[in-house]
């Protein structure tokens, strides 16, 4: 490659730097790899986080600066024509524009790649961006993508209207759960891309991503994988995913107040999609803030916990409500047809995941349910998202499913009175039980 996109994806030099384990400059170690220093770390996500670069102010403070330049100056004008030509880069803390790469941005990307344990990660400016910024990369006009049809609504229009008309990239969708399906799906020499979402939005179908590389990666077909509803409880590219990609806005953030996204995966590609004549991220510019990437900063260290609270009331909260006779959807009940292979993927003491799906039938039935959690006992909000520390409760159906046809959505196993749930852990579990059992009773 020429030019900017030449340059190696690696580490903004700014900052004192923490003294690695054996006592050499961490700098040194890492600069190689995103995320390279979390590699032997790898029995838990949260033991590759710590372990990864520490990044300190520029005036001492614990924390780094925040790089808020859109524009960096040079000493010498030779550095310039040196920079455009691929020569200097972020690897030796030479910067250009930071549609390119930003300093701060790099470093929440270094957390990202720690997080999903590969090798690069780049942070885009919402989850949608880094989805159709990785398929634009890999497929090309008259490209294939074999996709789940259980998947967040906007995915699924993108793959179904918009890449056929503005790029010539189609989609056959399957039951992720058919192998025999997936693996007839796929055009040899067309197929480029296998997606999938590690849990699916709404169904909460587990996907098994070490089977469905397998077959995807015999076919020469790269995996890419949507982990925003599992992260820390499923690792995708440890189990033989390509690509993971995330939308940073929901469990990562856990404020409901920043759009983000993020793309996980091999250098060469993170590479190939910032390079000057033909990168996605580079020519489509959805750029991260740096104030932004900041802030998301100072929150992944914190994941872990949280998404242990999340996952341990959702357990909860479904174990209860089935015994009271509800159809409950959520994959940590030992009835449901993936707990199984979950507990097999999952990373140990993380749960199942925060999401719970509540099965009312009907679209009334389903928003009179709401409609007394929030408004009677005041248990959740009704609002799409998740990762919030509130509950978050919608009717998929009607809202984060609707660009789906009702025929769509039927195969996709989302019934018209599906409430999903996504379960937030500020007050005591005991506390919110009280107020969900009072809007059950309410019901009766």
């Amino acid at each position: 490659m020429a030019g900017m996109g030449s340059q190696n994806f690696g580490y903004p030099g700014n900052g004192r730097k923490r003294q690695s384990s054996d006592g050499g400059d961490d700098d040194m170690l890492m600069s190689k790899k995103i995320g390279a220093g979390a590699a032997a770390c790898w029995d838990d996500p949260a033991a590759a986080l710590a372990s990864a670069r520490h990044e300190f102010g520029e005036h001492g403070g614990v924390n780094m600066s925040i790089e808020a330049s859109a524009t960096f100056t040079v000493m010498e004008p030779e550095t310039m024509r040196r920079m455009f030509a691929g020569e200097l880069g972020a690897d030796r803390d030479f910067f250009i524009y930071s549609r390119h790469f930003n300093p701060t941005v790099l470093n929440l990307g270094r957390q990202m790649a720690a997080l999903e344990g590969t090798e690069a990660a780049y942070c885009t400016a919402s989850g949608m961006s880094a989805i159709s910024s990785v398929l634009m990369q890999i497929c090309s006009s008259g490209g294939h993508v074999v996709a789940s049809r259980a998947l967040y609504g906007g995915t699924h229009a993108l793959l179904t209207h918009f890449l056929p008309r503005a790029c010539n990239i189609t989609t056959s969708f399957v039951d992720i759960r058919d192998h025999a399906a997936v693996r007839e799906a796929m055009v040899e020499g067309r197929t480029k891309v296998l997606y999938f979402e590690a849990m699916s939005n709404p169904t909460l179908t587990v996907a098994d991503v070490p089977e469905l590389s397998r077959i995807a990666h015999e076919k020469r077909v790269m995996v890419v994988v949507d982990n925003t509803f599992a992260p820390m409880v499923l690792s995708p590219a440890r189990l033989g995913a390509d690509v993971v990609v995330h939308s940073i806005s929901k469990f990562i953030s856990g404020g409901a107040d920043i759009i983000a996204g993020a793309v996980c995966g091999p250098a060469n590609l993170v590479n190939s999609m910032m390079d000057l004549h033909q990168g996605t991220l580079m020519l489509l510019g959805p750029t991260m803030n740096a104030k932004v990437a900041f802030e998301l900063s100072e929150r992944i260290p914190h994941l872990g916990l949280r998404m242990k609270e999340h996952c341990n009331r959702a357990m909860t909260f479904a174990t209860r409500l089935k015994k009271m006779g509800f159809k409950v959807e959520y994959p940590g009940l030992e009835d449901h047809p993936d707990h199984a292979l979950l507990k097999s993927m999952a990373n140990k003491d993380y749960g199942y995941g925060g999401l719970m799906c509540v099965d009312m039938e009907t679209e009334e039935r389903a928003n009179r349910l709401m409609n007394m959690l929030q408004n009677y006992s005041q248990f959740g909000f009704m609002a799409v998202s998740l990762g919030y520390y509130e509950t978050l409760m919608s009717c998929s159906g009607s809202s984060t499913s609707s660009e789906m046809s009702d025929e769509e959505q039927a195969l996709a196993g989302i019934s018209p009175g599906l409430v999903r749930l996504s379960v937030g852990y500020i007050g005591t579990l005991e506390q919110r039980w009280r107020q969900l059992e009072k809007a059950i009773s309410r019901m009766m």
